[in-house]
């Protein structure tokens, strides 16, 4: 077995409490086949490859997950590329680095501006820098951050190929929830990075994410399965689970799972 494909293994396998190690091995090799056939550039070619993928969850005794439609959601509208994202954002870096608009300057390590491809059609957005994240200055590096990598590997894709940011770009003492002034010192930073970037969906991971970014307070359960645009840019935006929950919650990977494909649906729609 390639150790590298475990993480994988372990959120598509949630489903189900046990399966064999010929299911294991057949799914690694069929995995290996899609990732080293995927294009990058080509969204269209991620989904239309999806029905083969159906059949890698299948080997492994998974159901397979009827995307969700979402009616009477509202239509935003196609998002543009932007040709100097790269050069903007390393600017947008440098002035995230000595910002001192909100008290969480005195306490952090290092900010935590994001990290990806600068054109990338998907952009995954958290609530905040934990411990590790501080210490190394990048999103999503512990074990939250390997968890994501697999959700992101399960739908034929890595973290060099799509945008990974938080609301708040500095850790809060002791993870504490972020607070108002420091989210809407903040804000800016992640409105310029969506504007610069331009993805094709924006999904947002964990109930402050959702809440901060759809500006509501709805509980995370009933946004899921919904079309939302990200403000007024026309940018379609869904909402799944934290990572760090599903690490807490395992037996909810099977709802981000569906998660993920609802929003394969969203960037597919014309």
């Amino acid at each position: 077995i390639f150790l590298e494909q475990l993480p994988y293994i372990s959120f598509v396998a949630s489903a189900r409490t046990s399966w064999s190690l010929t299911s294991c091995a057949r799914v690694i090799v069929n995995t290996r086949k899609s990732t080293a056939a995927y294009n990058p550039g080509k969204s269209r070619d991620r989904v239309s490859r999806m029905s083969g993928h159906n059949g890698h969850l299948q080997a492994m005794g998974i159901d397979v997950w009827v995307r969700r439609a979402a009616p009477g959601s509202p239509d935003c509208a196609g998002s543009g590329q932007s040709g100097q994202s790269s050069a903007s954002l390393t600017d947008l870096e440098q002035d995230v680095s000595t910002c001192t608009r909100c008290d969480l300057h005195r306490t952090r390590k290092h900010t935590v501006f994001g990290a990806g491809d600068a054109g990338a059609d998907w952009m995954f957005v958290g609530e905040a820098p934990g411990a590790q994240e501080d210490r190394q200055g990048l999103p999503f590096v512990g074990p939250a951050g390997q968890l994501l990598n697999a959700m992101l590997m399960a739908i034929n894709t890595s973290r060099d190929q799509v945008y990974i940011a938080n609301v708040l770009k500095c850790r809060p003492p002791e993870n504490r929830d972020p607070q108002g002034v420091e989210v809407r010192q903040c804000e800016p930073y992640l409105h310029r990075q969506v504007a610069l970037i331009q993805p094709k969906i924006i999904v947002a991971m964990g109930r402050f994410a959702a809440q901060s970014l759809l500006k509501t307070t709805r509980p995370i359960n009933k946004l899921r399965g919904e079309r939302f645009c990200y403000g007024d840019t026309g940018i379609p935006l869904i909402v799944t689970y934290h990572p760090a929950y599903l690490l807490r919650s395992p037996i909810e990977k099977r709802k981000a799972w569906s998660d993920l494909l609802f929003a394969l649906d969203v960037v597919a729609k014309p």
